[in-house]
């Protein structure tokens, strides 16, 4: 059964940094070759490292600015990609590899306050995804972070 739903940035939104290459904050945007494995966000797959061409950009993932917004650093892919599809499950590729991303998740209300945090560590991101959603009734959608650079990776969003 679905509990959950991904959500990745756009393309549409990802085409518009792109084509201004200026982050919604007015600063500059950074095209470099992979270094690390990202992910990308709008597609939620890992760079190849020495292969794939990203862009470094600051991005607010809120809709309210309050004391809870947390605009940082991200990556998209240089080059258009497809949405992440596989929405009802966290992305694979990112769930099986801890040491690259280690993940926490972060619950916020519908006034965009951060209600509760929770390292993954080893355990199952979509289990864990369900049962915050199950216990936490004012949990209104969750943002995945890597724990050790506290960058944002994606939203997600009770089924």
């Amino acid at each position: 059964m679905n509990k959950f739903t991904i959500i990745p940035l756009s393309k549409e939104y990802a085409h518009q940094m792109r084509s201004t290459k200026t982050d919604e904050f007015g600063n500059a945007i950074i095209e470099h070759i992979a270094t690390g494995k990202g992910p990308c966000r709008v597609s939620l797959k890992p760079f190849k490292v020495g292969e794939d061409r990203r862009l470094l950009l600051s991005h607010s993932p809120f809709e309210i600015n309050n004391a809870f917004n947390q605009p940082g650093p991200i990556f998209i892919n240089a080059e258009e990609v497809e949405e992440y599809q596989d929405i009802h499950r966290f992305p694979p590729e990112i769930k099986v590899n801890k040491e690259s991303f280690p993940l926490s998740l972060i619950a916020y209300n519908k006034k965009q306050q951060m209600v509760f945090t929770q390292l993954v560590g080893d355990d199952d991101v979509d289990e864990l995804i369900v049962k915050i959603f199950d216990e936490n009734s004012r949990v209104e959608y969750l943002h995945a972070r890597n724990s050790e650079a506290c960058c944002y990776i994606c939203k997600i969003v009770r089924w």
